[in-house]
């Protein structure tokens, strides 16, 4: 069995991240649930601004404890080594900053301005199970940003950053440092990182199943034996259509 924990080592096929950007979170969502991964759909996290290209990359993971007035002043952001800072100082360019905020959006667990320095450092997006500040501006960016919603309290109100790189959860879903991170308008995956490879090699294949299906469906096709293809007539028109269409 794989170590999640030393995953992050585990190398990806070149095309895989590209493969993977092709593809529908509802994909992906079946591909995991046919290996028995029926808990890698980030609950209650959406899309800040809907319509973005869609984020993938590998996680970097930021975890909160609940905040306490003795850990949390309003001074604490001077610290050099505020882990929130480093995190965004330090979140490797392509990869996504994942945020475990124990499913608590009642404060920020961000705003625009660090939003901003992870974009222009070239990080892929983030993902939040908590609140983003100044929320018009970080949906502005052309880094795709999904959270739980709008919150203007500054996170030492409720959050107290603590560790990064190391196992979170995030909307329920366990998140080991190098998974790879799925998000479109439909929410966010979470591919298990020995996965990714053949995740995304097989979603080439449904995805272009799929829009075979719909245009069998817009002509008025009925969907038995159509989806999923029990006739043995639809995989031999499924064959002539990818020829027409190679």
């Amino acid at each position: 069995m794989p170590n999640p924990q030393s995953e992050n080592a585990i190398s990806l096929d070149s095309e895989t991240l590209s493969r993977l950007s092709q593809a529908s979170t509802a994909t992906v969502a079946t591909l995991l649930f046919k290996r028995g991964y029926h808990n890698a759909y980030v609950q209650g996290v959406s899309a800040l601004a809907p319509g973005k290209q869609t984020l993938v990359g590998p996680a970097y993971t930021l975890r909160y404890l609940p905040a306490r007035p003795d850990t949390d002043p309003l001074d604490a952001f001077r610290e050099s080594d505020h882990p929130q800072r480093v995190a965004v100082e330090e979140c490797p360019a392509g990869a996504v900053l994942v945020m475990d905020c124990r499913q608590d959006a009642s404060a920020a667990s961000a705003g625009s301005i660090l939003l901003t320095r992870l974009q222009i450092r070239g990080a892929a997006g983030v993902v939040s199970d908590g609140g983003i500040r100044d929320a018009a501006g970080a949906s502005a960016l052309q880094m795709p940003v999904f959270a739980a919603k709008p919150s203007a309290p500054t996170n030492l109100t409720k959050h107290h950053a603590v560790d990064i790189g190391l196992p979170i959860a995030c909307g329920g879903v366990a998140v080991y440092p190098g998974d790879i991170v799925l998000g479109d308008d439909d929410g966010v995956m979470i591919i298990p990182r020995h996965l990714a490879n053949e995740i995304a090699e097989e979603s080439v294949a449904m995805e272009l199943f799929e829009a075979f299906v719909l245009e069998e469906v817009n002509r008025g096709v009925s969907i038995r034996g159509l989806y999923p293809p029990t006739d043995p007539d639809t995989l031999v028109r499924f064959q002539e259509w990818q020829r027409q269409n190679a």
